[in-house]
């Protein structure tokens, strides 16, 4: 028994503490933002031809039939059906997405997870978040190279997380709400390129970069303690710390500087970059009434584009 048509939604996410480190085992920091999503419609293909992948934010029409092996739409719908455990009927999978790509908001898992969660839906059996979370990582392989895992997971649960790579998930309580203002500096940087150049210097001489991301560890863990006593100005503070160490680890962009110094400038409590570096996202912590003036200052430093997310 199927349903005639579903449509299913996935969160993206911004990175609080511990991008990069959390490669190398150390603990991060994500938390969903659910302002921007990915959208994922299922339904009959009338024309009763096979699966159809609709994906019309990039000019994207070809049957699945088609599509290569490594090509991620194609393999979350693949490795979705083998997890339901149904032949692929005729269907048309369209998805959309209002989170921009590369920038470091999460936008592939995203839109794994709303596939996913559809096709789950269609064939009325859902998944269960911690198998939404396996499956989207393993299209984050072909996104990021060697994904941490941190941004499947916490689209999948959409809740904030404290995360470490092969780890029991550990979710955030939250002392009290956090407003936190992005500013996209509209650079885009995959991710597989920043890590894997970090990783080559990393392999190259460990002893001088393990310290780092120890520190980084030790930055996420005091930013967690801050988080749950509803410590702002703890984390802010944390946050700048963290944005120095990621600033000497090569990784940021004097235009994410430029954004994090409008920030401060405003009179946020701390901002930094957020995800991988090299572009994408700069994220600031805000109070209720200092988010409209720091998100007026990131525009008018060159953000390309200003979201405002509360976590809860």
């Amino acid at each position: 028994m199927t349903h005639t048509a579903v449509k299913a939604t996935a969160p993206g996410k911004i990175i609080l503490f511990g991008e990069h480190s959390v490669v190398y085992g150390q603990p991060a920091i994500a938390v969903p933002v659910s302002q921007v999503r990915a959208t994922c419609t299922v339904r009959e293909n009338s024309a009763g031809t096979g699966i159809l992948l609709n994906a019309p934010d990039i000019d994207r029409r070809e049957y699945l039939s088609a599509a290569g092996e490594n090509d991620p739409l194609a393999l979350v719908v693949r490795r979705t059906l083998d997890a339901l455990g149904v032949d692929a009927p005729s269907l048309e999978i369209t998805v959309t997405s209002t989170i921009p790509i590369a920038c470091g908001l999460g936008s592939g898992a995203a839109i794994s997870a709303a596939i996913i969660r559809a096709l789950g839906e269609f064939f009325r059996r859902p998944f269960e978040s911690q198998t939404v979370s396996d499956i989207a990582f393993e299209v984050e392989k072909i996104y990021h190279g060697t994904p941490s895992g941190i941004d499947n997971t916490v689209v999948a649960f959409a809740q904030p997380i404290f995360f470490t790579k092969g780890q029991p998930i550990e979710r955030l309580t939250v002392g009290a709400p956090l407003t936190f203002v992005i500013g996209d500096t509209g650079i885009k940087s995959p991710t597989y390129k920043v890590v894997g150049d970090l990783r080559a210097r990393r392999t190259e001489n460990p002893a001088a970069f393990d310290p780092i991301f120890a520190e980084m560890g030790t930055l996420a863990r005091n930013a967690r303690a801050a988080i749950e006593r509803g410590d702002a100005a703890s984390v802010g503070q944390l946050m700048g710390e963290n944005h120095a160490i990621l600033r000497k680890l090569g990784i940021s962009h004097p235009m994410l500087d430029a954004l994090v110094g409008a920030a401060m400038d405003a009179g946020a409590l701390g901002a930094k970059l957020s995800g991988a570096g090299w572009g994408g996202n700069m994220i600031a912590l805000a109070t209720p009434d200092s988010a409209a003036k720091i998100g007026a200052a990131l525009a008018s430093a060159g953000a390309k584009r200003v979201i405002k997310t509360v976590v809860r």
